[in-house]
């Protein structure tokens, strides 16, 4: 064994450690309930970032000679204490453990990105640093402006607007025509009217739930669907009705809704691949890729090599061959960490994913207002979604359908809307602990009155 596949084989089993820790005490401290406790699990938690970081970067280094890796490095570290320390300073009340599940997430992604190509790494932190100055005054808009729910119909109709701007003008990139060209910047608007579609049918339902407003989220939600479709956004699509299905669920509280949901969807998918010839070129794919690994099936055959590959161990880091698979980078990279860092280390980020699922939840459970609670849950079901459609298309689960895993995929439009979701996630913790602790205050009050 040479000595760089002896680094490569250390590193790997530190770094699995290291997660395997993390998302350990992810789950362990949600029981937590002595504040003294929380505040060391905290600190460990902040220290096994780092330590995983500077591994995974150290490694890199040593495998490849590029010095330019201390600099890239070196800026990741300044830019997650900017964040830590910005975010705690401002917002003191925010969830501690959802902000370092996001660092977690983003430090994995940082890793593999300069291991697969280093100028995309470089944009994918720019993006990142500036993605989170923009949005460190959003937990301040949401905690304090509630008016942000009589926009329903606006959100809606604006989301709309830019769908159908992109259906026209768009470029098509992988065979999906959702891409906007701006001066040389390529952004994807779905991306963004994710975050208005969910805040549309919540401002729409938080009042009532009669069947006027079904109609008119039915044909908002419709409408969006109908157009991702045309743009052949089949994953898009897919989390769009989804999305719908449950917060139309939730707010009526009717499982005939639910299960016509699930229906028509069923009904829609079988329509799709009588209509689109690529929709069937995936499932033929995904049902026998060895069949067709010369063509249609050599991405997903590829992806199953490389998990295969790797075991449940992985090869270490710059060992394996992730780059034969194509799109690796943005829509793959789950095959990528597979092959490189194992079969375990994969489930582990599966679990934190889990865990930030777990928290969304929770922060919906707690919210006295409508809004509030439609909007958690209508995130907390696209965010899960996506992970599953990402995860089941790598490991042939499921049919692909072109999602990125968030905060670890490459992609500016993905981690910006995805950053966006947190961060109002947090503000609508932040007000909901707030005004709980108000209600509290006035019971409180009112049983001392009546002693």
């Amino acid at each position: 064994m040479t000595r760089m596949q002896l680094i490569a084989e250390i590193t790997k089993y530190m770094m699995l450690i290291l997660l395997g820790n993390y998302t350990y005490f992810s789950f362990r401290i949600l029981r937590y309930r002595n504040k003294q406790k929380q505040e060391r699990t905290y600190s460990l938690l902040t220290v096994i970032i780092f330590s995983l970081h500077f591994i995974g970067y150290m490694t890199l280094l040593l495998q490849t000679g590029n010095l330019k890796l201390l600099l890239l490095y070196g800026g990741e570290v300044i830019v997650f204490i900017l964040i830590l320390s910005l975010y705690h300073r401002l917002y003191p009340k925010l969830s501690r453990l959802l902000l370092r599940n996001m660092l977690m997430l983003l430090s994995i992604g940082f890793i593999i990105l300069a291991r697969l190509s280093f100028d995309k790494a470089i944009k994918q932190v720019l993006i990142v640093a500036l993605s989170f100055m923009v949005c460190l005054i959003v937990p301040y808009i949401i905690k304090r402006y509630s008016w942000l729910k009589r926009f329903g119909l606006v959100y809606g109709a604006f989301g709309i607007a830019l769908l159908a701007v992109v259906l026209v003008a768009g470029s098509t990139y992988y065979g999906a025509t959702n891409w906007l060209n701006i001066g040389g910047i390529i952004i994807q608007p779905s991306e963004f009217v994710k975050l208005l579609y969910v805040f549309g049918i919540a401002a729409m339902f938080h009042k009532a739930a009669d069947f006027k407003r079904i109609c008119a989220v039915t044909v908002m939600a419709g409408a969006n669907v109908l157009i991702l479709v045309l743009q052949k956004d089949l994953g898009g699509a897919l989390i769009f009705f989804v999305t719908y299905v449950f917060m139309l669920y939730a707010a009526t509280a009717k499982p005939i809704y639910f299960f016509a949901g699930l229906a028509g969807g069923s009904a829609a998918a079988y329509i799709a691949y009588q209509l689109f010839g690529h929709v069937r070129v995936r499932v033929m794919a995904w049902q026998n890729p060895f069949g067709y690994i010369d063509d249609e099936g050599y991405q997903i055959s590829q992806s199953l090599f490389a998990i295969g590959t790797g075991g449940w161990f992985g090869m270490g880091l710059n060992r394996g061959l992730p780059t034969s698979i194509p799109v690796v980078d943005s829509d793959f990279i789950f095959s990528a960490i597979s092959e490189e860092l194992g079969g375990f280390f994969a489930i582990c980020i599966i679990l934190l994913y889990i865990n930030c699922f777990i928290l969304f939840i929770n922060i919906a459970l707690e919210q006295e207002s409508a809004f509030s609670r439609y909007v958690s849950l209508g995130f907390s079901v696209m965010f899960g979604f996506q992970i599953v459609l990402s995860i089941g298309g790598v490991i042939k689960f499921i049919p692909s359908t072109g999602v990125t895993l968030p905060l670890i995929s490459y992609g500016g439009s993905s981690a910006l809307s995805t950053i966006l979701m947190f961060m109002v996630l947090q503000g609508i913790y932040m007000k909901g602990k707030h005004e709980k602790k108000n209600l509290q205050t006035e019971i409180n009050a009112e049983e001392k009155e009546v002693m």
